[in-house]
């Protein structure tokens, strides 16, 4: 398949389902999002939730929460406790994209547009945690390793990371 130009978009609740399925299929057992928590982000802040649509078919994205203080250990935060809108800081909970869409510069599209749209909207920071293998991925887009993390997450090691807007 040839590196597809995707539509870049604010989440509709209608992409709740195929969300929860790509969410699902990209993350190792207890580290995925519940179906609740996919439509709480979808609900509570579509403005940090983007998806790349390809031919109609959402093939991955982005969802996020902001915040006045980031605490990335903090698990309430995934079910956006403590998400305010109006908050600088942004918080990154899923970066992904379905096996079949994988490794054609989806994620790079994503991640830029996200970028983007964060600095757009005046938020001065962008955090996420990730796993050891993705640290280099992140670099790549400006994002500057801090430490390993408290969380435990899903029952893995995290590495937290922060980008300046």
């Amino acid at each position: 398949m040839t590196a597809p130009t995707p539509l870049i978009r604010t989440v509709l609740p209608a992409d709740l389902d195929r969300c929860f399925a790509i969410e699902t299929l990209a993350y190792e057992g207890d580290e995925a999002a519940t179906r609740d928590k996919i439509a709480t982000r979808i609900a509570t802040w579509p403005e940090g939730f983007i998806v790349a649509e390809v031919e109609g078919v959402v093939a991955g994205f982005i969802n996020s929460g902001a915040t006045l203080e980031v605490q990335m250990a903090d698990e309430a935060f995934k079910e956006l406790v403590g998400h305010d809108p109006a908050g600088p800081e942004v918080v990154i909970m899923s970066v992904v994209v379905h096996p079949d869409f994988q490794g054609l510069g989806l994620s790079r599209q994503l991640l830029e547009a996200f970028i983007a749209r964060m600095a757009g909207a005046g938020k001065v920071r962008i955090h996420l945690m990730c796993k050891e293998r993705h640290v280099p991925l992140y670099e790549r887009f400006g994002f500057v390793y801090l430490k390993a993390s408290a969380s435990d997450h899903g029952g893995m090691a995290w590495h937290e990371m922060v980008r300046a807007l």
